[in-house]
């Protein structure tokens, strides 16, 4: 996978969006967001708040007079698009309100006016106390927006009714948030360095655990469908990291620790996407994004783009907005000296002209699991899947089921083979492949399916050139045949050579043989105890070899018991002669030093040093 991307000039506005204003606000938000339609801008305006929106089409150079989305009395510091309606949009100011906006029909920013309308809203969400950071809507459940504010909370509105249903107050400012797939749970960080696990419906966190250590800003983002989390954040020695947290053990990160990154002081945004499994690292004030494929619980790092425009903000298309035809697997869009946004295409290098299903599985699309009312009512569901296929064949989106996954068409040998973890095969592909939501095969994947292959030709050629099934021609293993059974059998089929195993194997040798139309002469009078001798003399050959092992057992416990005996003997000795030294030393040491006594002291030093030898 390569990054693609458009040379940074001055005189070169054919691929950008350019001549921008784009807000110099210090709040540590992304600045842009991104769908299929358009991109949306914070703006820098004098006398209120205002956010522009670009139609994607419209690239270039944009005129100096364009209709801006005005209505905050202070600086727009957040905006996020709803992931079920491309015209739906929410923003967050500094002026403590969260507005509702609808982008016109035929929307563009060129007009002939000489004073471009502006967009008014259509809904005011007001509740929060001080500014509000960021907006953020439920990805499965339809018109749900969450929205974090200086007054530590981050409430849950019903934007139907305009209305916030649930709070969830924390210690200090929110930093940033991210939903579950499913958008039963909240992720949060915050200035306090706690990470949080919301159940939102509860109000109150599941988890709460110590986060990165450092001061400055860190971000959280949900690994889609799965129970994992992934932050971004610095050491108290200002070092960036990175984390992987277990929702189900969240006491520490996977692994123990957080992996080091870099000596960089700008944040890191994190960016997931579900298609490819994939982790994206952009850092705010360098030009860098890195990228990491999520497999067995780590992030094995795959490449990084490197430029040398530093990027503010940055944001990232849907899979389903993404060109299907250059093989992209994702679009970004990244500030550029507060000027101009230019969009960087990430490619997976193929010449194949057909549809590639492996890195395209199904994704959201823009149809919702559940409304706002039976979500604050407790409904949880996964939104509907569409078929990236039937758009990419100029058809409308198909909803496929959620374990549907297409064939691979271009390489159908490269496909990874079936586990037992994966889901049926759909019943109306015509050659439908095994179902899984994971990252696309990666090399060795690969090459297990290439040795599979090469196996399945192998065992061809070895096979024999009659018509037969392979399964016909194994024998199955012997039986023995009672004697009324072995009689019949010689009357129907003829006579069969039986060749009867030497009396010291305990293995019989088949029994089968091919048959004769001339039979030997002593095989013409076949008779009913033929199979018995081989069964006594296998028996009888098994009882003997048992009885061997039973008789050296036998002997291996005697003299064993004789060591031993021979060995307590031994002991007994010792301690006597042990014994006998001491009362040796005993008298010699009771001695005095006349000439009786020294030679009584010389005998005794003599049976002592014989005693000792």
């Amino acid at each position: 996978m390569a990054g693609r991307f458009v040379r940074a000039s001055k005189y070169r506005h054919e691929q950008s969006y350019d001549n921008l204003r784009i807000s110099k606000n210090a709040w540590d938000t992304n600045l842009i967001k991104a769908n299929p339609e358009y991109i949306s801008v914070n703006w820098e305006a004098s006398g209120g708040g205002a956010f522009a929106v670009i139609p994607l089409s419209e690239k270039g150079r944009v005129p100096e007079q364009m209709p801006l989305f005005r209505g905050h009395t202070a600086a727009v510091l957040d905006t996020d698009w709803s992931p079920f309606n491309d015209s739906l949009i929410a923003s967050a100011s500094d002026d403590g309100k969260v507005f509702i906006w609808k982008v016109p029909e035929n929307f563009t920013i060129y007009t002939d006016a000489e004073e471009p309308a502006d967009v008014s809203p259509v809904a005011r969400l007001s509740g929060h106390l001080r500014k509000v950071g960021h907006v953020l809507f439920n990805p499965a459940a339809e018109n749900v927006l969450a929205s974090s504010s200086g007054d530590y909370t981050v409430k849950l509105w019903d934007v139907e009714a305009g209305q916030a249903k649930l709070s969830l107050k924390h210690k200090d400012i929110v930093q940033s948030l991210s939903w579950s797939a499913d958008g039963s749970q909240l992720v949060t960080t915050s200035r306090d360095k706690k990470l949080r696990v919301w159940d939102v419906r509860q109000e109150k966190p599941a988890v709460e655990v110590q986060g990165h250590h450092g001061a400055k800003s860190s971000r959280a983002v949900w690994l889609g469908e799965h129970d994992r989390i992934a932050t971004t954040g610095f050491s108290r020695m200002s070092d960036r990291q990175l984390g992987l947290w277990d929702t189900r053990n969240p006491a520490q990160p996977v692994g123990g620790d957080f992996t080091f990154l870099d000596s960089i002081s700008g944040v890191c945004m994190p960016f997931w996407d579900e298609g490819t499994q994939c982790l994206y690292l952009a850092g705010k004030g360098d030009g860098n994004i890195r990228y990491y494929e999520y497999e067995n619980d780590k992030f094995e790092y795959l490449s990084e783009y490197k430029s040398p425009d530093p990027q503010r903000g940055i944001a990232f298309l849907p899979k389903r907005g993404v060109n299907l035809h250059e093989n992209e697997v994702l679009r970004g869009f990244k500030t550029v000296n507060d000027s101009y946004v230019q969009p960087i295409s990430f490619v997976v290098p193929r010449r194949a002209e057909m549809f590639q299903g492996d890195i395209y599985p199904p994704t959201n699309g823009l149809k919702a699991g559940t409304t706002a009312q039976e979500w604050f009512g407790g409904k949880t569901a996964l939104p509907p899947k569409i078929s990236l296929e039937s758009v990419y064949e100029g058809e409308g989106p198909k909803e496929v089921p959620a374990d549907y996954k297409p064939p691979h068409a271009a390489e159908p040998i490269q496909s990874p083979p079936p586990t037992k973890t994966e889901a049926p095969k759909p019943v109306e592909a015509p050659v439908p492949s095994p179902v899984t939501r994971g990252p696309p095969p990666s090399v060795s994947d690969n090459k297990a399916s290439l040795a599979a292959g090469a196996s399945k030709f192998a065992d061809k050629d070895d096979e024999s050139e009659d018509e037969t099934s392979s399964f016909e021609e194994v024998p199955k293993p012997v039986e023995r045949l009672s004697a009324t059974a072995a009689r019949q059998e010689e009357k129907t089929r003829g006579p069969i050579f039986v060749q009867e195993p030497e009396p010291s194997k305990s293995t019989p040798a088949p029994a089968a043989a091919p048959q004769s139309s001339q039979p030997t002469p002593a095989a013409s009078t076949p008779t009913a105890s033929t199979p018995a001798p081989t069964a006594s003399g296998a028996a009888a050959g098994l009882k003997d070899f048992l009885a061997e092992i039973k008789n050296s057992v036998q002997q291996q416990a005697d003299t064993l018991k004789q060591q031993n005996q021979i060995m307590a003997d031994q002991s007994d000795q010792i301690a006597l002669l042990l014994k006998k030294v001491n009362t040796l030393e005993t008298k010699i040491s009771s001695q005095g030093g006349d000439g009786e006594k020294d030679e009584r002291i010389r005998e005794l030093e003599l049976e002592l040093e014989e005693a000792r030898s």
